[in-house]
């Protein structure tokens, strides 16, 4: 299965440029011909200059992110404690019956995620890797991509990082899915042929319909979004992203998600965890 697994991330990646290049030719001529116009620029966020989406929340949104007892992310946090603790398939045992208290065995975890899996021969983030768990430990279905309990415990596993640095592994074996996640990142996409670096690398901190375009940085997710009045893992924001581009979306948990999710982290180093965040 692993081997299999690993096939398919490799038929994938070799389509990444070419898939890139077809939803570009579907854009309307016009609207094509002005986006050819527009310097590409992709210009690295130097890292003295690196922010999280915080910076840009009005005073009303941060102080619903600073305060556990007003942030409404906080009730998945409580959920996830729960299931940590809960029971379940075949195997009948807990997270907390491997890995004990989470407070201290998965502080730092979230920091240092997506992270290169042998077994399976690609890297996995953090919800792949409970699902992994939920396959190999517990002997219990996977949980469904968005759904609560899937969330619910990614935030908590999250939240135990909160505070910490993002420190992404130094293994080469992420060098190859690292590169790819920057060629997507900085690919032009969609029917406005755009990519997302010209937003949030050649962009951020000017103003798009009165909001200010962040540096998409990945350091609060999951993380509860007022447009959505729900909580939302990064792979959700990125697809959003997709549709705004006129793109056709990936499927979640796709390899194209992971990479992307890959190089953010690297390029996120040294921001702090904030888990869960806040955003408009």
């Amino acid at each position: 299965m692993a081997c299999a697994g690993a096939a398919a991330w490799a038929r994938r990646a070799s389509h990444f440029a070419h898939a890139a290049g077809a939803v570009a030719r579907l854009a309307h001529p016009a609207l094509l011909l002005f986006s050819l116009c527009l310097p590409t620029l992709a210009t690295d966020i130097p890292p003295e200059q690196r922010r999280s989406g915080y910076a840009d929340l009005g005073p009303d949104t941060k102080a619903m992110e600073d305060d556990d007892t007003a942030n409404p992310a906080m009730l998945w946090v409580l959920d996830g404690e729960t299931l940590w603790s809960t029971k379940t398939g075949t195997a009948s045992k807990s997270c907390a019956d491997c890995h004990g208290d989470a407070a201290q065995s998965m502080k730092g975890v979230a920091a240092r995620y997506p992270a290169f899996d042998a077994k399976e021969n690609r890297p996995v983030d953090l919800e792949a890797r409970i699902n992994l768990e939920r396959r190999d430990k517990q002997k219990a279905p996977p949980l469904p991509f968005e759904s609560h309990d899937l969330l619910a415990l990614t935030a908590y596993i999250s939240n135990q990082s909160r505070g910490l640095a993002v420190a992404p592994p130094d293994d080469p074996r992420l060098a190859p899915f690292i590169a790819q996640g920057r060629t997507l990142f900085e690919t032009r996409q969609g029917q406005i042929n755009m990519s997302c670096a010209q937003c949030h690398d050649d962009n951020w901190g000017k103003k798009l319909a009165g909001n200010i375009v962040p540096q998409g940085q990945p350091t609060g997710y999951p993380i509860y979004r007022l447009e959505w009045q729900s909580l939302g893992s990064l792979q959700r924001r990125l697809r959003n992203c997709i549709i705004g581009m006129r793109a056709e979306p990936y499927q979640y948990g796709s390899p194209e998600y992971v990479v992307l999710e890959t190089f953010l982290m690297r390029r996120a180093a040294g921001l702090k965890i904030e888990t869960p965040g806040v955003r408009p």
